[in-house]
Parts: C-alpha cells; structure tokens; sequence
C-alpha cells in the first residue's frame, strides 16, 4: 500500500464512504513536518507528515492533545480527521481551516476563552503520557507541586540536554541549580490548569468566521501563566488578550515581572533545537533573578 492510499483509506473511515484525493497542495510548515492541503472529492482536508522513525508516536499524540482540548469546549480547535503511519512516514489528518480576517472582537474573545480553558483542572501537574514541543519528547511525569514539575520535567531535563550537547557552560548550569533554590517563593499556589503548552504567535489561526482557533498544542496540567509567558515569546499578543484574559480570571499581582521565568523552558528548548542566540536570552532572566 503506497502512502495516498493508507491517507485515502483514513479519510474513508472518517468520511463514512470512499474517498478520492484530487490535489496535494503544499503549504507553509515548521522545520520538521511537510504539510499540504488535500483536495478531495468530498471536502478540503489539511495534513502533515513526518519520519516515523525519528519521531514516534508524535502525531498520535498530538492527535490526543486535540482532543482534550476539544472535550474542553472553550475554543476552536480543529477536528481530527486520523493520524497513521506508511512507508516511513507518520501522519496527521485535520479538517481545512478556511481562514479569514480577524473581527473586531478577535482579541478580547481570545483572552476570554484561552481563561475559560485554564479553568479546566485536574489534581495534578502533568498528564498521564508523555508528547512533543517541537521536535523534542517533552516529559510530564506528575507532580503535586508545580515547582517540583517546572524543576523536574521542563527545566532540569533541557539543562541536562544542553550541557550533554555542549550548548550551555558550567556556569549556566550552577546559575539555573540557584534558579531551582528560589523556585517556590516565586510562584502563586494554583491549581493545575489545562494548558495548549505552545501557545505563541505561530500556534493559532483566524477561522472562517474571524475568531480564534488554537493549533500544534503540547497538551498538559500546568501553572496557566506557563501558556501566557509564551505568548509574549517572539512578538506577543495584542494587549487586548491580555486584559480580557484578567478580566475573566485575574492574575495575582507579579504576573508579567514572572513571565520570564516561565519563558526559560520554550527559551531552553530552543537552544536544544537551534543553538545560537538563544543561550544569550537565557543568560540574560538567569542574571536579571
């Protein structure tokens, strides 16, 4: 079975009947995932791929993190068509995202909803399986605290990464183990918030009718001005998001002199990913505490 007719048969078993694919029209992805939009004799389908060798189980997972936030129902998410593997290839099937112009209201309905979805909780942080940010495992082994969670699964297993690779110096690594000392008087007591994990600039879409719709999410329980901090990576959002998400479900005082600390983990990832001038970001919040 070569891989059009693997994607047609799941397109089938969603569909309900059989399903011809007529185009494969590439589009704009990330380092390491090819994606098309998928003309078929029924409807417009998206779909990326990847090598199921280096990255295992990564789309079955995502499909899984689409679907808690789906149950969730406190934003747009799109619908997971299937995910599959052939040929060496894994992949992951959504319906198409007809995209349109943000409404007026885009901004302040964005805050509104992504606070209606921390409200989600659970008793612990993490979840019961590990996924991806980017290309790596990220880990969410279960903590009742989140200051053992952020140490243990996002922050000392990029450390360890980093110096094993060579990416970060000795005294990066004695900076971050100073960082850990201080980590529970920094952060406010909260309950576990069910987090996208990913949520920058590059992670949501308009849909056809202008609001929001969340995408390529790192699901897990987390402290919720984790999804916040990240938002503010690479541009921000508009200030608008900002002040709607408080309106709904305030933040304790502190919450943007924090943002920076909870950036050290996506910063760190991207050391992991891209070297560069990325270790100098994360110098510069590990000087500033």
């Amino acid at each position: 079975m070569n891989l059009k007719t693997e994607i047609e048969k799941v397109l089938g078993k969603f569909v309900g009947n059989n399903v011809t694919i007529d185009a494969f029209t590439a589009v704009g992805g990330g380092s390491i995932n090819q994606t098309y939009k998928l003309t078929t004799d029924n409807d417009d389908f998206f779909i990326k791929k990847n090598s199921a060798s280096l990255y295992p189980h990564m789309f079955e997972n995502e499909s899984i993190g689409l679907g808690i936030l789906k149950e969730a129902g406190e934003i747009d998410i799109p619908d997971v068509v299937g995910n599959g593997e052939c040929c060496g290839e894994s992949f992951l099937i959504l319906k198409y995202i007809q995209s349109s112009e943000k409404t007026k209201s885009f901004w302040d309905v964005f805050g509104k909803q992504l606070a209606a979805l921390h409200k989600h909780t659970d008793e612990k942080f993490g979840l019961d399986h590990d996924n991806y940010i980017g290309s790596l495992v990220q880990y969410n082994n279960k903590h009742d605290n989140w200051s053992d969670f952020f140490r243990q699964e996002r922050l000392d297993k990029q450390v360890r990464l980093a110096r094993n690779n060579g990416e970060i110096d000795k005294g990066t690594v004695v900076a971050f183990d100073r960082f850990y000392k201080k980590l529970e008087n920094i952060f406010p007591s909260e309950p576990p918030a069910l987090l996208h994990g990913d949520l920058w600039g590059g992670n949501f879409m308009v849909n056809q009718v202008g609001l929001p719709v969340i995408i390529d999410p790192a699901v897990y329980y987390g402290h919720r001005e984790m999804d916040l901090g990240m938002s503010q990576l690479f541009g921000g959002f508009d200030k608008r998001f900002y002040e709607s998400y408080n309106n709904h479900y305030p933040l304790e005082r502190g919450w943007e002199e924090r943002l920076d600390y909870y950036n050290l983990y996506p910063l760190m990832v991207h050391v992991n990913l891209f070297g560069g001038g990325y270790i100098q970001s994360v110098k510069s919040i590990l000087k500033k505490f």
